[in-house]
């Protein structure tokens, strides 16, 4: 009888412990239990030196439809033209 309720006790801490540990991961996690993906960011070409960078930090000409990675190159490219 004594080994029963041993047996019997140890079931249910382990259930309680399975429980509270399911419980806790769940506070921690995004409900989907993965991380949200960010969106994608659309890239563009510098028209001077080709290096592709985000579009929300290049710099576009005038008219936006050439992008530069920096004012230095949106710089020499308008230079270049003239």
């Amino acid at each position: 009888m004594g080994l029963l309720r041993l047996l019997l006790w140890l079931v249910l801490l382990g259930a309680l412990f399975w429980m509270i540990r399911r419980w806790w991961r769940g506070k921690t996690q995004t409900p989907s239990g993965k991380a949200r993906p960010l969106p994608p960011n659309p890239m563009v070409r510098c028209a001077h030196c080709g290096v592709h960078v985000p579009q929300e930090r290049a710099l576009a000409d005038g008219e936006g439809q050439r992008w530069y990675c920096s004012a230095e190159h949106r710089r020499l490219q308008h230079e270049h033209r003239d």
